[in-house]
């Protein structure tokens, strides 16, 4: 009996410590915060992070961990302007959160004007005021971009980065200039402290994207998209809107940027329960027993629960059908654009912030057991 009873204590503690530290149930998740220089010298770098954050976006939905999406949270900062009234000119755009028209429409609201560039000052009050998840399993990520020394300011750096690694947050490091100045000026260093990755891009170069045959297909089937979406409550009308304006602000840097905006709208990270019947009921954060008749849209007051189900039902399918159809395409596209980069010479393949902060990204994810599509 007392063998018995100690194999079984065995088996009980090794199974203890075989389970996962993330719940079965839960997906990890990728933690990205982004600290944009918006001094007077910056614009193109805006410009930059303006035509590749839905590359970002959909480069993050195609990891996975044991068949599972991650949950994107993205926020935004930006430092180093006169017109931010704040200690040290930092100032949080957005918190960690999902709702990627939320992050686009902060990125396009940017500005640029003079100011002093503290970076240990916008990484301390990102590291500070944030809600970093306290899973170990999952990936927290800062990317801060610049083109002044990285000592600069009251704050020591170094100090700084030593709390970000305690809180296993990388710290990656984008220098807008000549790769040897960006080491003479502690941005390599920087990286260091957290082993994290430092790279060098010229922000003033345009980013050069390459258009398909398949652009305005995906584009037409994204107008059709959009109509599946049924706003509800005070914010649906105005989030809808605000919705179709994300959509103008991609289009205004080109069909490829618009293709890249389409397809992330067609993967899980791109979500709307707060707003959206559809995926409000799906995610279970609304119901059509519990809703005000005053929170529901147009098409839907004065009719009963069997035709609101129905016309849910009915949107919710072709929500499904047009995402599939964008999915297809944009396979196709990539495979397009995969074949016209071959003819490519390396030497002309110039890094900007969206291939800096990817190529870091799939490093980094890969190291921590995360399957890069």
């Amino acid at each position: 009996m007392k063998t018995i009873l100690s194999s079984l204590l065995i088996c009980i503690s090794s199974f203890s410590f075989a389970q996962p530290i993330h719940p079965s149930d839960e997906s990890r998740k990728i933690q990205i915060a982004i600290l944009f220089d918006t001094s007077g010298s910056m614009n193109g770098l805006i410009e930059q992070a303006k035509s590749t954050i839905w590359k970002i976006v959909n480069m993050a939905s195609k990891m996975s961990d044991k068949g599972k999406t991650p949950q994107l949270e993205i926020a935004l900062y930006d430092y180093g302007n006169d017109e931010i009234k704040t200690p040290n000119w930092v100032r949080k755009r957005t918190d960690l959160i999902a709702d990627l028209d939320s992050i686009s429409g902060q990125l396009f609201s940017l500005r640029t004007n003079g100011g002093s560039e503290y970076c240990a000052a916008v990484i301390e009050s990102s590291i500070n005021d944030l809600k970093w998840s306290p899973n170990p399993t999952d990936l927290r990520l800062i990317y801060i971009a610049g083109n002044e020394p990285f000592n600069q300011g009251p704050i020591d750096y170094k100090k700084i980065l030593k709390i970000a690694a305690s809180k296993d947050i990388i710290v990656n490091t984008i220098y807008c200039g000549p790769y040897d100045q960006g080491v003479k000026e502690f941005w390599y260093d920087g990286a260091q402290q957290t082993q994290g990755s430092y790279f060098n891009i010229n922000s003033n170069e345009e980013i050069r994207h390459i258009d398909t045959p398949y652009d305005k297909e995906i584009i037409s089937v994204n107008d059709s998209l959009n109509k599946t979406y049924v706003g509800y409550g005070r914010e649906g009308n105005y989030r809808s809107n605000k919705q179709a304006e994300e959509d103008q602000n991609a289009s205004l840097k080109g069909y490829a940027v618009m293709s890249e905006r389409a397809a992330a709208k067609s993967k899980s990270n791109y979500k709307n329960a707060n707003w959206d019947l559809v995926d409000g009921i799906d995610q279970g954060n609304v119901n059509l027993d519990s809703i005000r008749v005053e929170d529901l849209p147009a098409e839907l007051k004065g009719k009963s629960k069997e035709e609101q189900t129905k016309y849910i039902e009915q949107k919710k399918a072709d929500r499904t059908r047009y995402q599939n159809q964008i999915g297809e395409l944009s396979k196709k596209r990539e495979e397009y654009i995969a074949e016209e980069m071959k003819k490519i010479n390396e030497s002309d393949a110039k890094k900007d912030l969206g291939s800096a902060i990817i190529e870091s990204l799939v490093a980094t994810a890969q190291k921590t057991g995360f399957t890069v599509e």
